[in-house]
């Protein structure tokens, strides 16, 4: 069973567009989840929410369906977004390490 937090998948919209594909609309993102196995991916499941990023509308539906990028190319692009993205959900305080 995946992890799911509807909270956690909420802050996306907080943020901005991480992913910045060629004809990226900017502005506020929506949750884009990993499509790699080693996130919990697997046929219709989604990977686990705590593997998400802020993607715009289009930049989304690039990383899910386009055919612009092959598979390894996404794949390098959603670890770069997430890797910009986590220190962000820390520095928000949105998630933390309890004391």
């Amino acid at each position: 069973m995946n992890y799911r937090d509807r909270k956690l998948l909420d802050a996306s919209y907080q943020f901005g567009c991480m992913l910045r594909f060629p004809g990226c609309e900017g502005g506020a993102g929506e949750p884009a989840h990993s499509n790699q196995s080693k996130h919990g991916k697997g046929g219709a499941l989604k990977a686990h929410d705590c593997f998400h990023i802020p993607a715009c509308r289009s930049c989304h539906r690039e990383l899910d369906q386009g055919r612009s990028m092959d598979r390894e190319l996404k794949f390098a692009e959603w670890d770069r977004a997430f890797g910009l993205y986590l220190p962000q959900l820390f520095d928000a305080g949105i998630i933390g390490v309890r004391k």
